[in-house]
């Protein structure tokens, strides 16, 4: 089975792939926040409707900020599917809360973990920061995750800043270059606060280069409005960025709600 990746807005992504049924920071809820009545309102509907869903295998989260950890998400499909929950040391404290029956494994930075007889994840580092609340931030560990199936290596790299760029060559060196790599592309203005926690496009294409990898999807972009850049604005700057590195546009695209991705056999 060829590996087939369904956007349905933000982080979240259905990977499916190897008999599997993959879900990378879930959010069905209209906001990404702790109160229904405010915060970051979605402004795109979900490219696949809750009810539409496969049965979900596993659930990849990545870190614990509102806009990837949905506890309402999460327990929706928990009543119905109790997939397992794959992430970060310390973000079981807070799962156990909210989902008290769900099946969690936990990992530090380039731990594996099995999801069948042949498929696993390791987790990879990444430039970011996590908090809840005012009294917990960096109480939780943040990653990516390294997907290594027999048809395909799939990299999603969570929320990210640049930095020097070191761990980006360090998880080509432990790893090798993926067939496909999820980058986030957006959420990077003012650049002067936000350059630390979150890629701007030319820094997106600039991992593409770092990670080697075949084909790339860029996410974290047009479904919330969390920062000060428009919502088109980070699909125009990687095409631009693109084509100022000599890359071609249709190996890295912007990620867009109902799109899908089916990778060559």
């Amino acid at each position: 089975m060829v590996p087939r990746l369904t956007m349905i807005g933000h982080a979240t992504i259905l990977i499916q792939v190897a008999g599997l049924n993959i879900l990378t920071d879930p959010v069905w809820s209209d906001r990404a926040s702790p109160f229904r009545f405010a915060g970051p309102k979605r402004v795109t509907a979900p490219g696949v409707d809750f009810s539409q869903l496969p049965k979900i295998d596993t659930v990849l989260l990545s870190h614990n900020h509102y806009d990837h950890l949905d506890m309402a998400t999460l327990r929706r499909l928990e009543a119905r599917d109790r997939p397992l929950i794959v992430t970060p040391l310390g973000n079981d404290v807070i799962l156990r809360k909210g989902v008290k029956t769900a099946r969690i494994k936990t990992g530090d930075w380039h731990d594996r973990i099995s999801l069948s007889s042949d498929v696993s994840v390791n987790l990879t580092p990444a430039n970011h920061w996590s908090s809840r609340g005012i009294r917990d931030r960096r109480m939780a560990l943040w990653s990516g995750f390294w997907i290594d199936t027999p048809c395909a290596q799939i990299w999603f790299a969570g929320d990210t800043g640049y930095g020097d760029g070191e761990i980006f060559h360090d998880i080509r060196k432990r790893y090798g270059a993926p067939q496909i790599a999820m980058i986030p592309i957006g959420a990077y203005e003012p650049r002067w606060f936000m350059s630390d926690q979150h890629v701007a496009p030319e820094q997106s294409v600039q991992i593409l280069h770092d990670i080697g990898a075949d084909q790339a999807l860029g996410f974290h972009w047009g479904t919330f409005q969390l920062t000060d850049e428009a919502r088109e604005e980070p699909k125009q700057l990687l095409r631009a960025s693109l084509v100022a590195s000599g890359v071609a546009p249709s190996r890295f695209t912007a990620f867009a709600p109902g799109d899908v991705h089916i990778a060559s056999a």
